[in-house]
């Protein structure tokens, strides 16, 4: 550690994510959790059981205002992130953001500007690109195990958030999940999106796809194809979902899946043939708050954390494939009613993918 003083750090915004963050700061030597923020009643009061060491607070600008704040966390809804990184950077504070980064592809740019000309640190929780299983797959990329990379396949489908359940403010399935795919196939490439073909389905009515597919090229020449949907068995008697990455070469390929608690890569290259499994990792909030302490503490900012500019162009491209779908006929199955059912099935789910947290829960 290179300085014993504890990190003082305000979480804002106590749903899913900010008390996934709490854990992972909770366990963290290098925090201190100060405040935790929310408008809702019941989320403070669930605030000050788990994290009795904090002040649960109403306004997020007590925490602005105190000095001996030095980051915050910023798990609230979208449409209220870029006042807040404006605030932030305002009273010198790190930042730590959900993606993506604000509202509307202006304001995230807005939000990329005020970092990049601020000396505050600032990272965006694109969590892919701190998989330990991607890191171990683009190692064996960058040393040339697969030849040349030619070929990314990319599949994530779950039954997951279902339309209308929330998250509005961060767009359909394929912005609020599919955005980090569109950014992990551009780390992978080391390369910018030249073209893209996009087809979606409406699926229950809904106004905006929830499932769609789209491929195309990277400027140097690889190609890709990404498939995200939370379409996958929402009304199963036993759900299940389909998540895969695979990389092919000019020499070899590998490829990874995982259960949400194992993940499985296989590497068949030119040297070598493994097979790897290790614990799933979640949402890799302890490896990014680790590399925010880093930033933080050495005056460096980490090389390996995500930055706003990432989530911003993952975002831009996302939003460019779905208007994509929309011009290429975007067909309707399923009615309101199925939707209808969807919606009264999650409500009564003890346990399944995607589900809104309930306050008599802990984290």
């Amino acid at each position: 550690m290179m300085n014993k003083m504890k990190i003082r750090v305000g979480i804002i915004g106590f749903g899913r994510m900010g008390r996934c963050y709490l854990k992972e700061l909770q366990r963290n030597v290098a925090y201190e959790v100060a405040y935790v923020c929310d408008t809702d009643a019941e989320c403070r009061e669930l605030a000050r059981r788990l994290a009795p060491e904090a002040q649960a607070v109403e306004d997020d600008q007590t925490i602005f205002d105190d000095e001996s704040i030095r980051a915050v966390v910023l798990c609230t809804t979208a449409d209220a992130r870029l006042q807040q990184i404006r605030k932030a950077v305002g009273t010198g504070k790190h930042i730590i953001a959900e993606k993506p980064v604000a509202d509307t592809l202006e304001h995230e740019w807005e939000a990329v500007g005020l970092v990049e000309n601020a000396t505050v640190m600032s990272g965006a929780n694109m969590y892919l690109q701190n998989a330990w299983y991607h890191a171990v797959m683009r190692d064996a990329v960058d040393r040339g195990e697969l030849g040349e990379l030619a070929i990314m396949r990319i599949c994530h489908m779950t039954p997951g958030l279902a339309p209308g359940e929330g998250h509005e403010s961060e767009g359909p399935s394929f912005h609020d999940c599919g955005m980090h795919y569109v950014n992990l196939a551009r780390w992978y490439a080391h390369s910018e999106y030249k073209t893209w073909h996009a087809q979606g389905m409406r699926m229950w009515d809904w106004k905006d796809p929830w499932w769609l597919q789209v491929h195309g090229t990277f400027e140097n020449g690889i190609v890709y194809d990404i498939t995200q949907g939370f379409v996958y068995g929402q009304l199963s008697k036993d759900q299940t979902h389909n998540s895969y990455v695979e990389l092919i070469g000019t020499k070899g390929f590998c490829r990874m899946t995982h259960d949400f608690k194992t993940a499985e890569v296989d590497i068949h290259g030119v040297t070598e043939t493994r097979h790897i499994e290790r614990p799933f990792g979640g949402k890799n909030i302890d490896r990014l708050i680790d590399e925010m302490a880093e930033s933080i503490l050495t005056g460096r900012r980490s090389e390996a954390m995500p930055s706003f500019r990432d989530s911003a162009i993952a975002s831009e491209y996302a939003w460019k494939m779905l208007e994509d779908a929309r011009r290429n006929e975007l067909p309707s199955i399923g009615t309101h009613e199925e939707l209808e059912e969807i919606w009264e099935h999650r409500r009564n789910l003890k346990d399944g993918y995607g589900l809104l947290p309930r306050l008599n829960k802990n984290v």
